[in-house]
């Protein structure tokens, strides 16, 4: 298998004469709806890239992440539940409707074999463990969202693809139906079942699998079953579109936020753990679950502190906090329970 076929297609010309017609479309890239620059005022790559290849203490664990064996094949068909796989991945039955969000079982994030590798016990999960999806769900084109060795797995378990603008290219180009693919802009809504539906919100954030960016779309999701509303944030930094978001779409019983790989140097693309109450607030989120942390190494804080510092600000400010291990169900229906700290002892 070629590194160019891992990347993936960019967007041909019929796309991009599609893509001009649109306000978040501007000289050839999707726009993020506020001024976000990929490095910190004063930073540039090469000073980044030097400090990220010095010491960082704890940056990977010293013992296998924990994980919970459960049956997704089995699930009772009543059950509304979520399952996490680390870092962004995760199963959600609901309704009745199974939908997998940024599947990525290969073991690394990364085009380069080898690298970017899974840490130990954070990888049991693999495409074969998974039923048959009705929905795919694919936030952006990143190596960490979207997984080609993953996304070839799961072809004949998978109705339909919901992804934004650019992400299909992907898709077609590694051979799946066109019928099966459904890319959409941001505040676009598709209907999937009765009284279910998902729409495209907007996320702060950049896309690119090589050195092309912004050429496809970034996008967070709201999920809305007869009896659930639940946010699925995607890879964001901070924003005044979490309090739109909220105010168009809220309340929701459980928001899914991006924790993990931040870093002072790059602000703006990644939220800080000291701003996702705030996103909660703002999105008025009965309850929320951190993401983005616990399989890959994409940053140099120590490989906890995602979790450490958020479930600390959670419990400072008296908001509901969903902490799962990996594999471990997540009872929709019972959002209230206090989870232990398993990443104290790994």
């Amino acid at each position: 298998m070629s590194i160019k076929k891992e990347i993936g297609q960019f967007p041909g010309a019929e796309r991009k004469r599609y893509f001009k017609t649109l306000s978040n479309y501007k000289d050839g890239q999707f726009q993020n709806q506020e001024l976000t620059p990929a490095l910190a005022e004063g930073q540039s790559m090469l000073k980044v890239l030097w400090n990220f290849l010095g010491k960082h203490p704890h940056t990977s664990p010293g013992h296998p992440i924990p994980f919970v064996q459960t049956d997704l094949k089995n699930l009772s068909t009543n059950e509304n539940v979520l399952i996490w796989f680390g870092h962004s991945s995760y199963f959600i039955q609901v309704d009745g409707l199974k939908l997998l969000i940024d599947p990525v079982f290969s073991g690394n994030a990364s085009p380069l074999p080898g690298s970017v590798k899974a840490f130990a016990g954070s990888n049991y999960y693999q495409a074969n463990d998974m039923p048959y999806i009705d929905i795919l769900l694919i936030s952006h084109d990143h190596w960490d969202h979207l997984d080609y060795k993953t996304i070839q797995q799961l072809e004949s378990k998978v109705e339909q693809v919901v992804c934004g603008l650019g992400v299909a290219q992907h898709f077609e180009y590694w051979g799946w139906d066109k019928a099966k693919l459904i890319e959409k802009n941001w505040y676009d809504r598709i209907n999937l079942a009765e009284g279910c539906s998902i729409t495209l919100t907007p996320a702060r954030h950049f896309s690119g699998r090589l050195f092309a960016r912004n050429i496809s779309l970034w996008t967070s999701f709201v999920l809305q079953t007869p009896r659930k509303k639940i946010f699925l944030g995607g890879d964001s930094g901070y924003g005044p579109h979490f309090k739109s978001i909220g105010e168009q779409f809220g309340p929701f019983d459980l928001a899914l936020l991006e924790c993990g790989q931040y870093n002072e140097n790059w602000p703006y693309i990644h939220s800080l753990p000291n701003e996702i109450i705030k996103e909660v607030h703002e999105l008025r989120a009965a309850n929320f679950m951190p993401v983005h942390h616990s399989k890959f190494k994409l940053a140099q804080h120590p490989w906890y502190e995602p979790l450490q510092q958020v479930s600390l600000l959670a419990e400072a400010n008296h908001v509901p906090i969903t902490l799962p291990k990996i594999g471990e169900k997540v009872d929709l229906d019972n959002l209230g329970k206090i989870w232990n700290k398993w990443w104290e002892k790994s």
